[in-house]
C-alpha cells in the first residue's frame, strides 16, 4: 500500500515540476494572459466564492452577516413552497426550450447553409434579432393582451369565437403556453449564430473525401463529417442553451406580471430576484444562486459527455 501511495505522489510531484518548468519557459505568454485572468477572477470567481459564503449567513446588506449554517438551504428545500414551484417551472421550461432550442438552432443553421448569401443574411437576422433587441416579448404581450385591444382577443371576438377577452397572461392554464414560444425564439440567438459560422468554416474537401470513402447521403455526411468538425461550436451552443434555459426571468415577469397569478410563471431566477432585490435577504438569495449554479454545472457536464460521443 505504501509503495502505491509513493508512486502516486511521485507521479504528481513530477507533473507539478513539469508544470512549473513550462510556466517558466512560457512566462511571457502568461503575462499576456494576466489582464484577462485578473478580470475573470475579479468578476467571476470571487462573486461565486462570495455567494457560497453568504449562502450560509443571514445577510441583509445593512448589517454584518450572521453565520447560520445550512438553515437557508433547509428552508429552501423543505419549507419554501414557492421555490418548489419555481424549480418545477424552471426545469419544465429548460426541458422544452433547452434541447428543442438547441436542436432547432442547429437544424435551421444547417438548412440555410446552402441558401444564397442574401437570403441567408435575412434569415440569420430574423433568428438573431430577438436575442439582441429583446423585443420578442413586447410583440407577444400585445398579441396576447388580456383586454379587448389584444390582437388575438380582438380577432377572436370579431369572428364570434368568444364574447369576452381570454386572460392569456393571467390564467395559469394559458400562461406557460404563451411564455415558452417567446423564450424558445429568443434562445435561438448566439448558438444559432455560432452554428452558422461553424458550418461555413468546414473545409469542403472533407465532404469530397467522405463520398470517396463511402458516405452515401446527407445524414451520414452530417454525422461523420459536419458534427465532428463542429464540436467546439456545439459545445458553445450547448453552454449558451443551458444558460438561457436556466436564466429565465425577464420574459415571465414582462408577460405574466410580477408576481404572476398563483406563482404560475415563477422561476428560480425570479425567486432569486425577489429575495435579493425586493426583500434584500441576500443570504437566502445567495443560497438560491448556489443551487442554480450547481444545477447548471451538472447539466453542462451531461451535455459535454453526450457531445464527446458525436462522430464516434
Amino acid at each position: 500500500m505504501s509503495n502505491m501511495w509513493n508512486k502516486y505522489f511521485g507521479k504528481k510531484k513530477l507533473q507539478l515540476s513539469d508544470t512549473i518548468r513550462n510556466a517558466k519557459v512560457h512566462k511571457f505568454c502568461y503575462l499576456f494572459l494576466l489582464p484577462y485572468a485578473v478580470l475573470f477572477i475579479t468578476f467571476n470567481v470571487l462573486p461565486i466564492i462570495n455567494s457560497i459564503y453568504y449562502s450560509f449567513t443571514n445577510f441583509n446588506i445593512l448589517e454584518k452577516p450572521e453565520f447560520i449554517g445550512a438553515r437557508n438551504y433547509i428552508n429552501l428545500f423543505l419549507q419554501d413552497e414557492v421555490f418548489q414551484i419555481g424549480v418545477k417551472n424552471t426545469f419544465f421550461i429548460a426541458v422544452i426550450t433547452g434541447p428543442v432550442g438547441y436542436i432547432m438552432a442547429f437544424l435551421f443553421a444547417w438548412l440555410i447553409n446552402e441558401l444564397p448569401k442574401w437570403i441567408r443574411t435575412l434569415v440569420v437576422f430574423f433568428f438573431y434579432a430577438p436575442s439582441i433587441a429583446g423585443t420578442a416579448y413586447l410583440i407577444f404581450k400585445q398579441l396576447f393582451s388580456d383586454d379587448q385591444y389584444g390582437w388575438l382577443n380582438s380577432w377572436l371576438m370579431q369572428v364570434g369565437f368568444t364574447t369576452s377577452p381570454i386572460t392569456f397572461l393571467t390564467d395559469p392554464k394559458y400562461v406557460m403556453g404563451v411564455i415558452i414560444p417567446v423564450i424558445l425564439w429568443q434562445s435561438l440567438g448566439a448558438g444559432f449564430l455560432s452554428f452558422v459560422a461553424g458550418l461555413k468554416g468546414i473545409d469542403k474537401s472533407q465532404y469530397e473525401a467522405g463520398y470517396i470513402d463511402g458516405v452515401q447521403n446527407r445524414w451520414q455526411e452530417l454525422w461523420y463529417i459536419t458534427l465532428p468538425n463542429m464540436k467546439p461550436m456545439l459545445l458553445f451552443g450547448a453552454v449558451m442553451s443551458i444558460t438561457s434555459a436556466f436564466n429565465v426571468c425577464d420574459v415571465p415577469r414582462a408577460l405574466a406580471g410580477y408576481p404572476s397569478t398563483d406563482y404560475c410563471a415563477r422561476t428560480i431566477v425570479t425567486h432569486l430576484f425577489d429575495y435579493g432585490f425586493e426583500r434584500f435577504e441576500m443570504g437566502y438569495a445567495s443560497a438560491i444562486a448556489v443551487v442554480l449554479f450547481l444545477a447548471m454545472i451538472v447539466c453542462n457536464k451531461i451535455i459535454q459527455s453526450l457531445l464527446n460521443r458525436v462522430g464516434h
